[in-house]
Formats: structure tokens, sequence, C-alpha cells
């Protein structure tokens, strides 16, 4: 979700299953930073990934429920995570959700992508904030791929046929 389609790591942990929205393809961000509502995103192969997860946890209320399922997943436990799949991948680098947002952001600039799709896309206030990733071209947000869809197609493209 962090890489997917931007969101911080707060969050993610925030999102409840009805957020998901596959017929509009987005995600509604409740309550993000600074206390607003946005849409993000959703791409086709993060949609996949999600309905996979929800096939094998059958979560209820929250997407990624806590210990008590009744409560969201904290930050460190999605921190945790995060680091331990960093680890299983041998990725000797510093990992963080943050990083996988920033990602994010950086592949999104790489596809010129506009700048102010990316601080919608972020929930950033200030288009500062997001031209500290670089200046980029025009484009709509309609037009906008996913990295995680960008890098999905590539692997497909890779695989030897069956």
């Amino acid at each position: 979700m962090a890489y997917g389609a931007g969101l911080r790591a707060a969050e993610v942990i925030s999102l409840k299953i009805s957020d998901i929205d596959s017929k509009r393809m987005v995600i509604r961000v409740e309550q993000g930073k600074g206390r607003k509502d946005r849409y993000v995103m959703l791409s086709p192969h993060l949609l996949e990934l999600l309905r996979a997860w929800w096939k094998a946890a059958r979560p209820r209320g929250w997407l990624f429920p806590g210990r008590d399922r009744v409560q969201p997943m904290t930050t460190r436990q999605l921190n945790r995570a995060c680091h331990a799949a960093a680890q299983r991948a041998e990725i000797d680098k510093r990992v963080s959700l943050h990083t996988l947002r920033h990602s994010f952001a950086t592949h999104l600039l790489e596809q010129n992508v506009d700048i102010r799709v990316i601080q919608v896309l972020l929930g950033h206030a200030k288009l500062d904030t997001t031209a500290l990733y670089t200046r980029v071209a025009t484009k709509t947000i309609q037009q906008v791929m996913s990295p995680l869809e960008h890098i999905a197609r590539k692997v497909e493209r890779a695989e030897p046929p069956a």
C-alpha cells in the first residue's frame, strides 16, 4: 500500500475494507495527515494483491487488523513487517515504509507524471513539499500508472510462457 498507492504508515493502518473502491479503482484515505480526506489510485495489480490478502486473512472492518482484531494494526507492527520483508528479500540498504512512499513518488516522476498530480496523490498541502522530489512534465491524474503496476507488467513480460 505504501509503494502501490504512496500511502503513509498511519494511512495504511487506518484503511478499512470499505475504503477500497474497485469499481472506480480508487482508495479513500480518511483523515490523512492534516485531517484531510483524499482519493488515491488503485492499480489493478494492487487490487489483485488486496484480494489475495482478503481471501487469506478474511479481515472485517480494518483492512489490516492488529492482534486484537477489533483494532487496526499499529505503525510499529507495520514497520516490523516492512523490516522483516526487506530482510527476507536480502535488501542490505535501510528500508522503511517511508522509503516505499518516497520510491512511489520518485518513480512517478521518472514516468513524467505532473508534480501537481503527485502532490494530490501524496496528500501534500504545499507543492514545495512535493517539489523536493524534483520537477516533471504535465500529465493528468487519469493517466497515472502506479509504479507497482509498471513493475508487475515488466515481470509478466519477462516470464517465459508456460
